[in-house]
């Protein structure tokens, strides 16, 4: 074995000398605002801690105290920023929030000098809530993740195109590395070859590059790898789509994709987890609608029909069941044999129907359906089966959103709204296996949340 002499093991070439120098000074650079976010994360934190800590200890011990507990609480809204980021601020602040009350009040069982009230904890616990919700809310609009594309294959022009339409998306698209000129979207910049990919790097200073294929990806590892002291993420699309945009891409989607739900780290989302959660729902949402319910069955008996209108729909593994809800078409709305889409302001949908569609009141004997076992609360809206042979020849992997049990509301529904045709059935899809893969109790009461919340504020479907 050969040993270099301490001379020339200490030796390093100048060229790399200047490049770590500037690697570090742009890392520099983006701790910066790093630490600004930070810093308003834990101050936003740490004052209504120290204000209920206050009231009991004196000073010092109170401040030192609420940086303990702040610590703490910072560690659990961390990980839901990262793991809930889809779901928006107000749902990973919430979770984040829940977990660090939890924390904290087993703290406060063996924690000497620290002694909260349930109701002083629980004011804490809003105010941390509201803070971090505002402040995360703030930080997404303001600050935008810098995004570099390396590739224009394998669906960058998807990436770019969904980036530049969504203004409100944390993100920012600084340009494409590789590819002919072109081939990126026009008000995308094509910043030059993949031979230029390190300086490209070290001059944009992106927080995310995009790999859109094996090519850019086998080219890229090593400047990469070189520049990791930068701090960027390396992601390929179909995980881009998911984290960012809450949805996948079909395109890029293969046989492998859906047998990573099976994987050993996958956490499972138990049926019976799945089953107690919508029975605890349809049993408070039947409640709660209960007296509606005469008031309803008397408005729909307004037009000649019946009240309920079953219809038989695909469910869990493809089986055949009967859907329920209120009435809100015409009775002659279909002619035998010949099954329609509905649709955006469908003119066989009848006064009264317009307003239960709006409202989703139409949708309460589903929750009958969920009680039987037929249905989720959450999950891709159930199709006819007339529906299947066509949607199955227009849409790859349709059929895989029969893995799971229909559901009456649903995240390809809270972003495409509930009217299906054929144009709008693929997009639905890439929603539908985002939550197929990402489902669990927190993203289900996440879709619960901002269904209501989206039928206060916002009407139509």
């Amino acid at each position: 074995m050969i040993v270099n002499s301490g001379a020339d093991a200490g030796r390093v070439e100048p060229h790399h000398l200047l490049r770590l120098e500037s690697v570090g000074g742009l890392a520099r650079a983006r701790g910066e605002v790093g630490w600004v976010v930070f810093g308003g994360r834990v101050l936003l934190v740490w004052l209504p801690i120290y204000v209920l800590l206050a009231e009991a200890l004196p000073p010092l011990t109170a401040a030192t105290t609420a940086s303990l507990v702040t610590g703490i609480w910072l560690l659990a809204l961390r990980a839901a920023l990262s793991t809930y980021f889809t779901l928006g601020p107000a749902v990973a602040s919430a979770v984040g929030t829940v977990t660090g009350l939890v924390a904290v009040s087993a703290l406060d069982l063996w924690a000497p000098g620290i002694d909260f009230s349930v109701l002083a904890l629980a004011e804490t616990a809003v105010a941390v809530f509201i803070l971090s919700a505002a402040w995360e809310h703030v930080v997404r609009s303001i600050v935008k993740q810098r995004v570099l594309v390396i590739g224009t294959n394998g669906g960058a022009s998807d990436v770019m195109q969904e980036l530049q339409d969504d203004e409100q998306a944390p993100f920012t698209i600084v340009g494409v590395v590789g590819g002919r000129s072109g081939d990126s979207a026009a008000e995308v910049p094509r910043l030059g070859p993949l031979d230029e990919l390190r300086q490209i790097v070290e001059a944009q200073r992106p927080d995310i590059i995009i790999l859109t294929d094996d090519r850019a990806g086998a080219w890229a590892v090593e400047p990469l790898l070189d520049l990791a002291p930068m701090g960027f993420k390396v992601v390929g699309v179909s995980h881009f789509f998911e984290h960012a945009l809450g949805r996948v891409p079909l395109l890029h989607l293969t046989p492998a994709w859906f047998m990573s739900m099976l994987h050993l780290r996958q956490k499972p989302y138990t049926r019976l987890a799945k089953r107690s959660f919508d029975l605890v729902v349809a049993s408070l949402g039947l409640l709660l609608v209960a007296p509606l319910l005469p008031l309803l069955a008397a408005l729909v008996r307004t037009s000649p029909g019946p009240i309920i209108y079953s219809q038989t729909r695909l469910g869990e593994g493809g089986r055949h069941y009967r859907m329920f809800k209120f009435r809100t078409m015409r009775a002659d709305a279909e002619e035998a044999g010949r099954p329609l889409f509905a649709r955006e302001s469908d003119p066989r949908v009848t006064r009264v129907g317009r307003l239960l569609r709006q409202t989703h009141l139409d949708e309460v004997p589903q929750l009958w359906n969920v009680m039987k076992g037929e249905m989720s609360i959450v999950g891709p809206r159930p199709e006819r089966p007339e529906f299947v042979e066509m949607l199955e020849q227009t849409v790859p992997f349709w059929t895989r959103r029969l893995l799971v049990k229909p559901g009456i509301t649903g995240w390809a529904q809270l972003r495409c709204g509930y009217a299906y045709d054929t144009d709008s059935t693929a997009e639905k899809l890439s929603y539908d296996l985002w939550y197929l893969r990402n489902r669990n109790v927190v993203v289900d009461l996440a879709i619960c949340a901002k269904t209501v919340s989206t039928l206060l504020f916002r009407t139509g479907r």
